[in-house]
């Protein structure tokens, strides 16, 4: 495998998920047959990754800055953080090599922006993020992400929909470099108080979040820097999900997020989120 890449590859016998017995070569061989998939969807976004050098087992950490000892053809967007009060060298991945390189730092989880580092300030995508708490679960997420399929679709909005890999659903919608993060974010979020108010369940505010019995509808990834979870990202939980793009009709009574992980994802020929990027739209009512 080395001479097929730039990588040096390291603890290739490494499990990485314990329950499964699934070894870091075998996450680096998911992400190289998922390449064609994710590739074009990251291309020029920032990447943040969230690496578990020990396994899911043990805690992992969210890596934002280029790590010490990166190689020269990894490329790289500097940009300074107030929150840091620093420059920032973010990962950007145009390559197989770099995806490569980022699974064999047991970076399980790539996670994106939602706008391009040509236009850093102009977000491209609009996120939903449809999250329960108990005792709600994925059949009630489906409901109410149909229901906002349904709002969006009577303003002549094109939303895509998949799985987060976890408990919930994120709805997205490819928008031109046009609007600033707080309009995108003031338009999730004014979505997310129409259907609280249509509805027992769902919360919109940030501070009933938390709430038993609730599902809240997250406007708060649509700030600059922000991520999401990249389309075919793997998730460190023990199922070994994917963060699975689905087209709307497969979200059926009974589904579940871990139907969809990293031994099953390969056989679905088709991709939902083919194109999307290339269906961009405005956010003005038709």
């Amino acid at each position: 495998m080395d001479e097929l890449t730039k990588v040096s590859f390291t603890n290739l016998d490494k499990v990485l998920y314990p329950g499964l017995g699934l070894k870091k070569s075998r996450v680096i061989k998911y992400y190289i047959e998922i390449a064609p998939r994710m590739l074009g969807f990251l291309k020029n976004r920032v990447i943040i990754m969230n690496r578990y050098p020990d396994g899911i087992g043990k805690e992992g950490f969210y890596e934002k800055d280029a790590p010490m000892g990166i190689p020269a053809w990894v490329e790289t967007f500097n940009r300074y953080s107030k929150t840091a009060q620093r420059d920032i060298n973010h990962i950007v991945c145009n390559n197989l090599d770099t995806l490569i390189w980022m699974a064999n730092l047991a970076a399980i989880e790539i996670n994106t922006t939602l706008s391009t580092i040509d236009n850093y300030d102009t977000p491209d995508l609009v996120f939903f993020d449809i999250d329960p708490q108990p005792p709600y679960s994925f059949d009630d997420v489906m409901d109410i992400a149909f229901s906002l399929k349904e709002k969006l679709d009577e303003l002549n909005f094109r939303s895509y929909v998949k799985t987060s890999g976890k408990k919930g659903l994120h709805v997205v919608l490819p928008v031109i470099n046009k609007y600033n993060f707080r309009q995108t974010r003031e338009f999730v979020h004014q979505f997310g108080k129409f259907m609280a108010r249509g509805s027992d369940i769902v919360v919109s505010e940030f501070r009933n979040s938390r709430d038993p019995g609730t599902i809240f509808i997250d406007y708060l990834q649509n700030i600059k820097g922000k991520t999401m979870t990249a389309p075919y990202s793997l998730r460190a939980n023990p199922e070994a999900t994917v963060s699975t793009p689905l087209e709307w009709k497969e979200l059926k009574k009974g589904l579940r997020p871990e139907e969809f992980n990293i031994f099953t994802i390969l056989e679905r020929k088709n991709d939902p989120w083919e194109g999307l990027l290339e269906n961009k739209q405005t956010l003005e009512v038709e």
